[in-house]
């Protein structure tokens, strides 16, 4: 038998052993690894989950009229962007299916081109859509900020594009980019780009900013409530934008069946439709950041985080803090990454992600090495993060 396409090991399941050990302290494992979010949502939006009446019928693929017609209506409130429902706004699964199979639509519609642009330190969904897809996937290198550098495109590799990622505010490291420059390229090189806007609500010290405040011609925007409204375990988004690949790809997913559960778009509504929630949960992350800045910083003073503090670092945490997202992203002393992420899993019982999770190509990221990073979640409650941060302070006091 031929050997073909051997999935990779998922990111995350390589920490195994890590948390095995922190689950031997007292009170467990503080994993902020993974970006899930610890907060519920809403009342209004669980009772219309539990009322819709519509678990007997199939949904519709792109979406109830109410469902897109309330997140047109978010739309047009966050960003000042008109989308129309009927034409310009669908519902998907979340949105990581969405990342991950829009690269093989694109290639059916375009045989001739096979190849995704993304950050070259990002989500690792944008590289393996385009591998699922059997496409190429080429790197994108950042800036000593992490904002994606369009300069470095080849021309060679712009020719056959698919499309662009972006991601803004980013993950890992929450930097926000320039999407009217990045709508601007797509426009004078004839590729797609496909914004990833999941965190955009948590957008720190500006408004949120949408690329399809730049126009809707050759652009999708896509939007979660899995971060946004603590909604990951009922799957529920949408994408906009340009009205021609809008109806392909409405068409593309009608046939394969892409449908969000009629409940779950009910409570997308009254989701999409509250404001208030929303600004509670920004003021959360944005303290649970500051949490976790200091027990780094902490960690760093005792020799469990590398071997001397960062470079720059004031000894408050304060230039660990990112523009948006709810990540810490930080250069590990020394760097020694895996070292410091077992560290802070036997001495504080913290799992962090090691950088190279989130960068496959180092050699082509642009000035930094981002496999020296870690991202840590800010998405434990705030008694997880004062344990760990006990645990630091009074070793074995528990």
């Amino acid at each position: 038998m031929t050997s073909g396409f051997v999935p990779p090991v998922y990111p995350y399941d390589r920490l195994n052993s890590l948390r095995a050990e922190a689950a031997r302290l007292p009170g467990g494992a503080v994993d902020c690894s993974i970006g899930t979010p610890c907060d519920p949502p809403p009342a209004v939006v669980v009772e219309a989950l539990a009322s819709s009446g519509t678990e007997r019928s199939y949904p519709t693929s792109i979406g109830s009229a109410a469902y897109r017609e309330a997140a047109a209506a978010w739309m047009r409130r966050r960003f000042g962007v008109d989308a129309d429902p009927d034409s310009r706004v669908a519902a998907c699964i979340g949105t990581k299916e969405f990342v991950a199979s829009l690269p093989g639509y694109l290639n059916l519609r375009r045989p001739d081109r096979d190849t995704v642009l993304y950050p070259a330190v990002s989500y690792p969904s944008y590289a393996m859509g385009a591998t699922l897809a059997g496409c190429r996937a080429v790197p994108v290198a950042v800036d000593a900020d992490f904002r994606l550098d369009l300069s470095s495109i080849q021309r060679r590799d712009a020719e056959r594009a698919l499309c662009l990622w972006v991601n803004s505010p980013g993950n890992p490291a929450g930097a926000l980019d320039d999407l009217a420059a990045a709508a601007a390229w797509g426009r004078d090189n004839g590729v797609l780009v496909a914004s990833d806007e999941c965190y955009a609500e948590f957008t720190f010290h500006d408004r949120p900013r949408s690329i399809l405040e730049h126009g809707t011609e050759g652009v999708l925007a896509v939007h979660s409530l899995s971060k946004r409204s603590n909604m990951a375990g009922v799957r529920a988004g949408f994408y906009a934008g340009d009205r021609e690949l809008m109806h392909y790809l409405r068409e593309c997913r009608k046939h394969a069946g892409c449908m969000v559960p009629g409940p779950v778009q009910a409570a997308a509504v009254a989701a999409w439709s509250d404001q208030e929630h929303v600004d509670v949960q920004q003021d959360r992350y944005r303290a649970r950041l500051e949490q976790l800045a200091a027990i780094i910083t902490l960690a760093t003073s005792l020799g469990h985080f590398g071997d001397a503090r960062s470079e720059g670092d004031d000894g408050d945490g304060s230039s660990m803090l990112p523009a948006g997202a709810f990540y810490l992203w930080v250069g590990v002393p020394g760097g020694n990454v895996w070292a410091a992420a077992a560290s802070l899993a036997r001495s504080a019982g913290l799992i962090v992600s090691p950088g190279e999770f989130y960068c496959e190509h180092p050699d082509g990221a642009g000035p930094v090495d981002a496999a020296g990073y870690v991202r840590i979640a800010a998405v434990q409650p705030d008694e997880r993060l004062d344990l760990a941060r006990q645990r630091l302070v009074d070793p074995g006091g528990e």
